[in-house]
């Protein structure tokens, strides 16, 4: 199982959403993107994951990946994986967690299609299918859309009671939403959701850091008066500090961190400092499978729950995995973005829901991403 090639392959592909000034996600008329696909190969297996181009551009690939990859066994993640993130230190910040999270991914999945079994049974699976909650994209100014607190009761109601979601997390306002942001459109959004979909509806909200100690408080004694299960990313996450104040201060509970950097050491700290109530990994947030499994395991060794962040066949494997966590993260959802369309580039979908709201994992070899090649390959602009 050793280490032949390391490749990317750019190709064309159609999306049906546009980042705003600010980089949040919405919904959008059809539009062309670049996109890249890593392959690891030995000289009788290959392992591939899907990821963005400008992480996988040649002087990446050339200067880090394939120093550390070539002519190693492939089943040797750990080293591996410590192989690249001893790089990062001298890299001036561009061999990035994101990146380290593409190679540990390839590898998982090659190791799972050479072995022939899915990784979640490789790794030793908890469970094989999971539970979704509807995660929203951030609210927008768009007619019928996510523009007012009516809005997301109208879309509350859609995914509980015709798309058969199990919970709800809310994404609201950020700029450059002309009002945003703001605490009391924020806990309209809220209330207006909590009303549509009853009270034992499970409901979250994540308000994306922008806000001062005073008004998380403030936003998160709303939520908890509200019943919600758990509150997530209203401040800057650097500030350990303010997460530990805040989760003394509120009994409804917190979840952290989520992006902030410093893999599972970050989180170790945060459960020392008490700054969260629940744990948060995810593979691509702390630098891959292998990273985000001893998050899962910190956590349960101090009797918490673990959730994951994030959508993909790697985040939904350590759902699978785990014991200390219920949700699988589906979306980002709106109403007027076919989230379940399958992206053209696949032959289906990395997460498919049933009509009771469980993703199930994929049977197939690898990491279950059922890759078109023929559309791969017709697309095809570069490969380095």
């Amino acid at each position: 199982m050793i280490i032949t090639d390391v490749r990317v392959t750019t190709f064309r592909h159609t999306v049906h959403t546009f980042k705003d000034e600010d980089g949040h996600t919405h919904p959008g008329p059809p539009r062309q993107v670049l996109s890249s696909l890593l392959t690891i190969a030995t000289e009788d297996a290959e392992g591939h994951v899907h990821g963005p181009t400008e992480l996988l551009r040649p002087f990446i690939v050339e200067t880090f990946l394939k120093k550390v990859l070539l002519g190693q066994n492939a089943l040797m993640r750990e080293k591996l994986w410590h192989g690249l993130a001893h790089w990062q230190r001298g890299s001036a910040s561009m061999l990035t967690d994101r990146i380290l999270a593409l190679v540990d991914l390839a590898l998982w999945d090659l190791a799972g299609r050479a072995l022939g079994v899915p990784v979640y049974k490789l790794i030793g699976g908890y469970r094989d299918k999971v539970p979704a909650y509807a995660s929203t994209m951030c609210g927008d100014e768009i007619e019928g859309g996510l523009k007012t607190p009516d809005d997301y009761a109208r879309f509350a109601d859609w995914c509980k009671n015709k798309r058969g979601y199990k919970a709800m997390k809310l994404h609201t306002w950020m700029p450059p939403v002309t009002f945003a942001p703001s605490v009391d459109m924020d806990i309209k959004a809220c209330a207006a959701v909590r009303e549509a979909v009853g009270p034992d509806f499970p409901l979250m909200l994540d308000a994306s850091h922008w806000y001062s100690r005073q008004e998380a408080l403030r936003l998160g004694r709303a939520v908890q008066d509200l019943g919600y299960t758990w509150f997530e990313e209203p401040m800057e996450e650097a500030s350990i500090s303010s997460y530990a104040n805040m989760a003394r201060e509120l009994d409804i509970p917190v979840i952290g961190p989520e992006v902030a950097d410093g893999k599972y050491f970050t989180r170790a700290e945060w459960i020392r400092a008490g700054a969260c109530d629940i744990l948060r990994t995810g593979v691509h947030d702390v630098g891959g499978l292998t990273p985000a499994l001893k998050c899962v395991h910190l956590a349960e060794s101090f009797n918490m729950a673990c959730e994951v962040h994030g959508v993909g066949a790697g985040n939904l494997t350590l759902c699978a995995v785990q014991a200390n966590g219920r949700w699988y993260e589906r979306g980002l959802l709106h109403p007027h973005f076919d989230y379940d369309a399958t992206p053209d580039y696949l032959h289906e979908p990395e997460d498919a829901m049933d009509a009771d709201g469980f993703v199930h994992l994929s049977q197939k070899p690898g990491l279950g991403a059922h890759y078109n090649w023929d559309f791969i390959t017709a697309n095809t602009v570069s490969t380095h």
